[in-house]
């Protein structure tokens, strides 16, 4: 970190105001060699916690700044390692809460850029979402808090009713945000839903059946859950970090030729072959990977037991559950 981005990073904490200009520094500094270090993130971090009031040319900052430090510090670009999830998390937490709208936005557009980020950032990302449902407190409860205002960041409050007496409702924000993350690139997969996520989302239709909730809150439940449960999933479909990592240092290493490469490949690959006869002119059996996504996959024995458990978990065959159990029907049947 330069000795000018600490300073104005110093000066900025001091009187918990900051000024586009200095936005403007602080972005000049930050990527004058290319990149984001840890030292610069952390700096950030901590001007973000002493800003008293977070502009939107501040929370574009912010979003880019970090976003672009955990995807992209190191190889693989846009994946996320368990210990980059871990900082992250500890950044956040650092204060003891995650409680401004620039961490939270932060944290859900680096779900959605990554190719794969860990399931434990994932499930936290979500888990402060249901907090804020259940609690009503957050960065999604906060009446003050202004949405960017540039069209680089995605305003995670608009049309963001703030009802602090009632807190086990679901905002338009936190359905927004829902969606955002339930579906995110790298997450599980692009659309893919969890059974973490199926019971999430079932945990906070239990506990604001009734409150005034945002209009899009039944349709996303329903999409959800009928996605674990109808949606395709191919086993594996993400890689993790290291094997990323692993398949390009892989493919990266050309010395000796072509022939190198596939001696290799057949030597931690001896089932290769089959595959290249798959690929090469042979339907794979059962379909195509795109005819199976497109036709999904039927509701197992498994999945009904675990549904019936969620449906009777609150003792109510309830709307949401009923509009549910069409849906499914429906996905089924076509």
């Amino acid at each position: 970190m330069s000795v000018q981005f600490s300073e104005l990073a110093q000066a900025v904490s001091e009187d918990g105001r900051i000024e586009p200009q200095e936005i403007l520094s602080l972005r000049q500094l930050g990527w004058g060699d290319g990149q984001v270090t840890q030292a610069e993130a952390e700096a950030i971090f901590a001007i973000n916690d002493q800003i008293t009031a977070p502009c939107g040319e501040w929370v574009d900052f912010f979003v880019e700044a970090i976003g672009e430090f955990v995807l992209n510090a190191t190889e693989p670009r846009l994946m996320c390692s368990d210990s980059e999830a871990a900082w992250l998390m500890q950044m956040i937490d650092a204060d003891g809460r995650l409680e401004s709208m620039a961490e939270l936005e932060a944290l859900v557009r680096i779900v959605e850029r990554a190719r794969n980020v860990p399931d434990s950032l994932k499930n936290y990302a979500l888990k402060q979402i249901e907090h804020a449902v259940l609690h009503g407190d957050g960065p999604t409860r906060n009446c003050a808090i202004k949405a960017p205002t540039s069209q680089q960041t995605p305003s995670l409050v608009k049309g963001h009713v703030c009802n602090g007496l009632d807190p086990s409702h679901i905002s338009n924000a936190e359905c927004a945000i829902l969606r955002r993350l339930v579906f995110a690139s790298g997450g599980h997969g692009p659309a893919v839903v969890s059974r973490f996520d199926a019971e999430m989302l079932f945990r906070i239709k239990d506990a604001t059946l009734g409150a005034s909730n945002a209009l899009e809150w039944p349709v996303l439940f329903v999409d959800a859950v009928a996605n674990y449960l109808c949606g395709f999933s191919a086993a594996n479909a993400q890689l993790s970090h290291d094997r990323m990592l692993e398949l390009e240092s892989f493919i990266a290493d050309t010395s000796g030729g072509p022939m190198r490469f596939f001696g290799r490949m057949a030597k931690e690959a001896p089932n290769v072959a089959n595959h290249f006869g798959k690929v090469f002119g042979k339907k794979a059996a059962g379909g195509s990977f795109t005819e199976r996504a497109i036709a999904g996959e039927p509701v197992t024995e498994a999945e009904n037991t675990w549904l019936n458990a969620m449906i009777d978990a609150d003792g109510e065959f309830d709307v949401l559950e009923i509009k549910l159990a069409e849906r499914i029907g429906r996905d089924l049947a076509a």
